[in-house]
């Protein structure tokens, strides 16, 4: 895991993208404002990393293709968190995503109060079902401070120590560059 300190700039993008677009379009566990912002946060910090353009909103549904590297096609799954990323932590991947022609999953969470994206790493799409634990819509689950919610959708829960690690941006991009080159 690494992590990034998220710019005021990204932030600010963000939020002036929700003004005029809605990103949730899956029709079911769409996200309300507050989890699509820290989708865009992830995505954008992410996209400045890797120095592609930013996503404007003018796009359309993206197909859970935010950004492409080295001929991959990767979608930035980015969850808020109230504290620092712990390694027993679980990234929530909602099942009707699954389907999107992506090749890869860059998993986040994003750290509000301390503007700090943690990358947690990674996982080729081929990889998600037999890594993640999967569980119906309505099941109750619970997390480590003994909180709990209900799914809204059909979900898999990845944990952080079953995706691929990365320490840097570099390492991330190398790990991407070599997964493509044995896919191609």
């Amino acid at each position: 895991m690494f992590k990034i300190k998220v710019s005021n700039q990204i932030i600010d993008y963000s939020q002036k993208l929700l003004v005029d677009h809605n990103f949730g379009n899956r029709g079911v566990a769409d996200g309300n404002y507050h989890e699509q912002l820290t989708g865009l946060i992830g995505q954008c910090t992410i996209q400045t990393m890797f120095h592609v353009n930013l996503l404007t909103g003018e796009e359309g549904f993206d197909h859970g293709k935010d950004l492409e590297f080295a001929g991959l096609s990767i979608d930035v799954k980015t969850m808020g968190r109230t504290t620092d990323v712990k390694d027993y932590y679980v990234n929530n991947f909602i099942a009707l995503q699954k389907n999107y022609p992506t090749d890869a999953y860059i998993f986040c969470s994003y750290f509000e109060e301390k503007k700090e994206l943690t990358i947690c790493g990674w996982l080729p799409k081929s990889e998600l079902e037999k890594t993640a634990l999967f569980y119906k819509k309505g099941t109750k689950r619970y997390r480590s401070d003994k909180t709990w919610f209900r799914t809204k959708a059909d979900l898999y829960e990845i944990p952080n120590k079953k995706l691929r690690q990365v320490k840097t941006p570099d390492d991330l991009k190398q790990q991407l560059s070599e997964f493509a080159s044995s896919v191609a």
